[in-house]
């Protein structure tokens, strides 16, 4: 009994070890490889890189200090600051009373000089009239040699101080408007339309010649002037459109377009200047503010 009791218990094992290493039914494999693999990763995708902001200020093409012409006091002021002027309007007035003296001085002197030459026309008339006398005189054999002489040396005489008179002349009006022009230089004038952004002078200073009496500033058509690096993938052309901001309020936008591009490289930075014209530009825009140019970066990848 004991004999049996064991080949019992070893049949059974067997067969246990049998059913644990069999293989799964084919329909479970089939499940398994029709599984969906990972989806594999997207290719990167170009996205516009954040554009660069370059730092300008708004100006104009003519903005100048008007100066004196000449010494002199001031004895008259005709604009202020924020005073709107026309292009030849007196800005202030110097003390002209000595050229002034001058002037009429020169004038009187070039009408004596005038009459002179009158003078000397009629003088030269006479003479050579009696020049032709003495010739039919002499021809005539009423005369002598001597007189016609005479009256050749006369009309001669006469010619020379006319021309003398009339060289007086030009140079006496050559005086005249000499002075002339330094009277007019006692008016300190715009050279053209604009606003006075700047008096430097007040009334009885006395100033000397190249003195900066008042700043003028043409405010239209406004401008901003930019340097773009060569190196750049973005390159500027004339008539491109670029926008900009107030550097004191970031919400101010305007629009401008490209005028001019420098043809030349400025070697210690390595970029080139640009001007671009404000289209419409709002009232509050004014020469000298500070502001930033919107400049387009090329395309970059995102990973």
């Amino acid at each position: 009994m004991k004999s049996w009791g064991l080949c019992l218990a070893a049949v059974l094992l067997a067969a246990l070890a049998a059913g644990c290493s069999s293989e799964p039914a084919p329909e479970h494999v089939a499940a398994a490889s029709s599984r969906p693999s990972p989806a594999a990763p997207p290719p990167a995708r170009a996205s516009a890189a954040a554009p660069r902001e370059i730092p300008a200020v708004l100006m104009v093409e003519h903005e100048v200090d008007v100066v004196a012409e000449r010494d002199g006091e001031v004895m008259q002021l005709s604009a202020d600051e924020g005073s709107k002027v026309e292009a030849g309007t007196a800005l202030a007035r110097l003390d002209s009373r000595q050229v002034e003296t001058q002037v009429e001085q020169a004038q009187a002197d070039l009408k004596i000089s005038e009459y002179n030459v009158k003078y000397n026309e009629a003088e030269l008339h006479a003479n050579q009239s009696r020049l032709e006398r003495a010739r039919l005189m002499y021809k005539e054999g009423l005369g002598s040699k001597a007189d016609l002489d005479t009256a050749e040396f006369q009309a001669k005489g006469s010619a020379y101080d006319l021309e003398s008179w009339k060289a007086n002349v030009e140079k006496r009006r050559a005086e005249l408007k000499a002075l002339e022009l330094e009277l007019q230089k006692t008016r300190i004038r715009a050279p053209f339309g604009g606003v006075i952004s700047r008096r430097y002078v007040r009334q009885g200073d006395v100033v000397t010649k190249g003195t900066k009496c008042f700043r003028l500033s043409q405010m239209s058509p406004l401008l901003v002037e930019f340097q773009v690096p060569e190196t750049d993938a973005h390159k500027p052309g004339a008539g491109q459109a670029v926008k900009g901001t107030l550097l004191s309020d970031p919400n101010h936008w305007f629009d401008a377009r490209i005028t001019r591009v420098s043809p030349v490289v400025d070697a210690a930075s390595g970029s080139y200047d640009v001007t671009a014209t404000l289209l419409a530009p709002s009232p509050e825009l004014k020469p000298g503010m500070a502001v930033r140019i919107v400049w387009p970066t090329p395309s970059s990848p995102h990973p």
